[in-house]
């Protein structure tokens, strides 16, 4: 019998807002990068303490794990790049990359290279070893937010304040298609795990979803009320969670297309947004300096007869602390490709928390699932984002009505729950600061007394 998941950490230290989050490899630290000019590495096991590193001269914009997990390294607005061992010692080494503020960092598959993205306008890629520089690309107008490389390393995406999402060949150096954004500017943009779509969190409060190959847009969600800051997929490509300045964050279903979740627990804008490498937990940051709700995640996977007589997967996603119930099916045969209509529309459903609560909630949901799609899906079928008719949602017929009552019931109860622990987590940070407040100005009538009697 699987586990119900956990909210596993919640991580305090940083003293400004947090820019950037990323996962270990093996699941053991996470990294964090801030306005307040440092870098943390967070372990997972509660009894150790987190490492905080200095170094930068103004404030850390990204930070990411090399694939093996040896280095962290950090871009900052200083124009430096760092590259940190994360471990106790802290020891790193430096190399100004740029000519004014670098946005951000990103190592290639391998971990042999860098990319590296600045408001100088250029993108440069970088050996690890020695830091070497290799070549520069230059086609971008304004400022570049963000630069990634693909799965197998040969392409590289790139936002810019120009309003374009340019792709480049890495081997010819050479910009080889261009998206155009009207109305803002991608603030983050980056790879599907199969390597043949990109997905852009936009100033405009939307998140598009376009075909690198046949240049077509696949999605486009509207579902946030403020600009989307951050992005990241999930390993096996069928969810995207999104952050955003309205202080939630998004779960989008690619194979449906559709919104899942709406998840707050951030009190003021959400900055940054990461899946671990295996997809059993994520992580966000935002401007009320912390990063929180570190989830692991169960999958089940049980077989269900499919709408032609063969077997399909039902992946059923569980989340005990958000109380998350989707389904979502998958072909076990790949060969089989259904088509579904251009656009759904549906109701909105509620969120059953208050905006300002620190426990993150999701939207109502049962395990039938009747969420909405926002999102307008195009009929271009691409590998990693399968498009699914309306019929393969039979399979989830035999679900017996009795049981859903009975889940549904145990969600409320666990809502509640969760509604007044949030109300306990909120007294006791109010407790803190106000007992934080009363020793600051403790020191300070010390202070002044001190002061009036050397006078």
């Amino acid at each position: 019998m699987q586990s119900d998941p956990t909210l596993e950490r919640h991580f305090k230290g940083h003293r400004d807002t947090v820019t950037s989050v990323d996962f270990s490899c093996n699941m053991k630290q996470i990294a964090t990068g801030s306005m307040d000019s440092c870098v943390m590495i967070w372990n997972m096991k509660p009894q150790m303490r987190a490492y905080r590193f200095d170094g930068h001269k103004d404030a850390v914009t990204s930070v990411q794990f090399s694939p093996s997990g040896h280095l962290v390294a950090s871009a900052s607005r200083d124009k430096t790049v760092r590259l940190w061992v994360p471990s106790i010692k802290a020891e790193s080494t430096v190399f100004r990359a740029h000519t004014a503020t670098v946005r951000s960092v990103n190592f290639s598959g391998d971990g042999q290279t860098l990319v590296t993205a600045s408001d100088d306008k250029t993108i440069k890629v970088w050996m690890v070893h020695r830091q070497k520089f290799l070549f520069s690309l230059n086609q971008h107008i304004n400022w570049v937010r963000c630069a990634k490389f693909s799965p197998d390393d040969r392409l590289i995406v790139s936002s810019s304040d120009d309003k374009t999402i340019k792709l480049w060949d890495k081997n010819s150096r050479e910009c080889i298609h261009s998206f155009y954004e009207h109305a803002g500017y991608a603030n983050h943009v980056d790879f599907h795990p199969s390597g043949t779509c990109i997905a852009a969190a936009s100033t405009d409060n939307t998140v598009k979803v376009w075909d690198i190959r046949s240049h077509k847009m696949l999605q486009h969600y509207q579902v946030h009320n403020g600009a989307v800051n951050s992005l990241s997929f999930h390993m096996a490509g069928n969810f995207l969670l999104t952050a955003s300045t309205d202080s939630t964050l998004k779960i989008l279903d690619l194979v449906e297309g559709k919104l899942l979740y709406t998840l707050h627990g951030h009190q003021g804008p959400v900055t940054c947004v990461a899946f671990s490498k295996t997809g059993h937990y994520f992580a966000s940051g935002g401007s009320d300096e912390q990063v929180i709700a570190v989830l692991k995640w169960t999958w089940l996977k049980c077989k269900f007869p499919s709408i032609n007589g063969r077997f399909s997967h039902q992946n059923h996603l569980i989340c005990n602390s958000w109380f998350l119930c989707s389904l979502c099916f998958q072909t076990s045969d790949s060969s089989e490709r259904l088509n579904r209509q251009d656009s759904q529309t549906a109701a909105h459903t509620q969120s059953s928390s208050q905006s300002g609560s620190r426990s993150r909630t999701t939207d109502s949901h049962t395990y039938r699932n009747t969420s909405t799609s926002s999102s307008t899906i195009h009929q271009t079928q691409t590998q990693g984002l399968p498009q699914h008719s309306s019929q393969s949602k039979a399979s989830d017929g035999g679900i017996p009505p009795g049981l859903t009552s009975t889940l549904e019931h145990i969600i409320g109860q666990l809502d509640v729950l969760t509604q007044t622990v949030s109300i306990l987590e909120q007294r006791l940070t109010l407790t803190e600061d106000k007992l934080k407040e009363c020793l600051e100005n403790q020191m300070e009538i010390g202070l002044h007394l001190q002061r009036s009697e050397e006078a």
